[in-house]
């Protein structure tokens, strides 16, 4: 077995054993699933040391599976996928030892689905082939269902359903259109579900369309894009604090991931002749998610609407076909993982002491909780973008790269960076300012040893992605220039004059450091 197929098997096979083992006492299973996640997150490690920037895809494996269809188990990563790997191994650690005292009944079914959701994500990070990855894009639903709809709040069944329904729409129209091209293939004599193989097919530009739409409704939703957004905020607010940390911290990035790797390269034309209202419905979800922030009185629907204007972002520097904006893209994508993963786990950490997710339940907590108050505010600071941090980072590249394909369209998001501070000041000043009002918050205890332990490593990455950013620019801009290749098959680009000095500079530009080097070699082929 290589090291792919243990990462993407390992958490099942800890989940199967946590359902069948015999010992009842609550700790011990929690720190089973711990370990096992731990285990995970070690051997993931493995991969970014292991990794070769621009030498294509790697820790490739490939076994036939169903030779008689084309089926074959083949599984595969690149600088695309890397991050989001390793992002889905830390925050799946996170979530279950966050889950340690909050968790009080099924404890082994909990721990179990959560591990179960960890092999889906990988699974549908690493597969190279289409069918195999639609079977752990389908997995995914059935952890996720459970975790929303036993272990959710009070709405949990309507959550659950409404997140259902949502997410089986889209992917019933993704089935379709994956027979049609195996159909198209078989046509031809290749009748194949390998991704590569899929590359080469020259599908008509007229069909190429409906295709494309097809593909990218199952990826609007799943990210969501506006308006296919409204499933996301119940399933938030309803779900686990873990269950939020893995929704938004990488179920997420699924959409995003799947315009890059299916979407835009298999349907180049059907991209662009779409491209427009995308768009459009991009800057309209970073204002209108922004904007919706303002009015909500939950902590964890702010986050949650907050999350459709930063994945706006994620969409904006995609459209922008540029190496600068779709490495912030990609970078961001990690970053709002980061972020947003982080403050679901403090509203979780709070709620867990108060039982309340209202705003207007708080006030004046900075002097009965100052270590709690300084981490939700290095990380709101963060979510805002502020320079210094990884949010920086990433909006500043989305927005470069989008200001140089559709400096109008950008301007209007930037709209959004002004209300992403008002609407997350706000909720720091009446969460932690003023007087103490409520006098259930005098005594709350202050963050533990091991709530500390959690939180600690997501401060780390917003500041190391935040002050030196290069490690994972580095890893991630030659695929990305690939990609670029395979979406220029069609005359795309509006701007083709971009450059590796110029995310390079930009890199070196934010982290306040002169180049004086020469530009190193970011050409990188499959």
């Amino acid at each position: 077995m290589g090291l792919l197929s243990f990462l993407i098997f390992w958490p099942a096979l800890v989940g199967v054993l946590l359902l069948v083992w015999r010992d009842d006492r609550p700790t011990r299973i929690g720190w089973a699933a711990a370990c096992g996640a731990a285990v995970e997150l070690i051997a993931s490690l493995w991969l970014w040391f292991g990794f070769v920037p621009g030498a294509g895809f790697q820790f490739v494996e490939s076994v036939p599976w169903i030779p008689r269809f084309g089926i074959a188990y083949q599984v595969g990563i690149d600088g695309i996928s890397l991050l989001l790997v390793l992002l889905t191994c830390l925050l799946t650690l996170i979530g279950v030892v966050s889950s340690l005292s909050a968790i009080q009944n099924g404890r082994r079914g909990y721990y179990a689905s959560l591990l179960f959701l960890e092999t889906g994500i990988i699974g549908a990070f690493c597969a190279t082939d289409v069918f195999l990855f639609y079977i752990f894009w389908e997995a995914m639903l059935v952890p996720m269902y459970f975790l929303i709809g036993v272990w959710g709040g009070e709405r949990r069944i309507y959550a659950t359903i409404k997140f259902v329904l949502y997410t089986m729409a889209g992917s019933l129209l993704m089935l379709v259109a994956i027979l049609w091209m195996y159909n198209f293939g078989s046509v031809s004599g290749h009748a194949t579900f390998n991704l590569f193989d899929w590359y080469k097919f020259e599908v008509p530009a007229s069909t190429q369309v409906w295709l494309f739409a097809a593909f990218a409704l199952a990826f609007a939703i799943k990210v969501p894009m506006f308006p296919f957004h409204t499933w996301l905020p119940d399933a938030h607010v309803q779900a686990p604090a873990a269950g939020s940390v893995m929704l938004a911290g990488v179920l997420l990035k699924l959409g995003t991931y799947g315009f890059l790797r299916f979407a835009v390269p298999l349907f180049p034309s059907g991209f662009a002749a779409l491209s427009d209202l995308l768009w459009v419905l991009a800057v309209i979800g970073i204002v209108y998610g922004a904007a919706m922030t303002l009015i909500q009185t939950d902590m964890k629907s702010l986050i949650a609407y907050s999350s459709v204007s930063h994945l706006g972002f994620v969409i904006l520097g995609m459209m922008a076909l540029n190496l600068v904006g779709l490495s912030g893209s990609l970078l961001q994508q990690v970053n709002h993982g980061i972020s947003t993963g982080a403050l679901f786990l403090l509203v979780g950490m709070i709620y867990e002491r108060r039982h309340t997710r209202q705003i207007a339940d708080y006030g004046g907590l900075f002097a009965t909780v100052p270590v709690f108050t300084i981490g939700f505010l290095i990380v709101a600071l963060s979510s805002i973008g502020l320079p210094g941090t990884n949010g920086f980072v990433g909006e500043f590249l989305i927005l470069l790269g989008s200001f140089q394909a559709r400096p109008v369209l950008a301007i209007l998001s930037t709209t959004a960076v002004i209300l992403a501070a008002a609407y997350m000041l706000w909720l720091v000043l009446r969460v932690f300012y003023g007087p103490v009002v409520h006098a259930e918050n005098e005594s709350i205890p202050d963050l533990g040893k091991r709530e500390l332990a959690t939180l600690v490593p997501l401060v780390v990455l917003i500041v190391w992605i935040g002050v030196y950013p290069r490690p994972f620019l580095d890893r991630i801009t030659p695929d990305l220039q690939n990609w670029l290749g395979q979406a220029r098959r069609v005359e795309l680009i509006q701007h083709p004059s971009e450059n590796c000095g110029t995310l390079v500079q930009a890199a070196d530009s934010l982290a306040g450091r002169t180049r004086n080097g020469p530009v190193p070699p970011m050409e990188g082929g499959r």
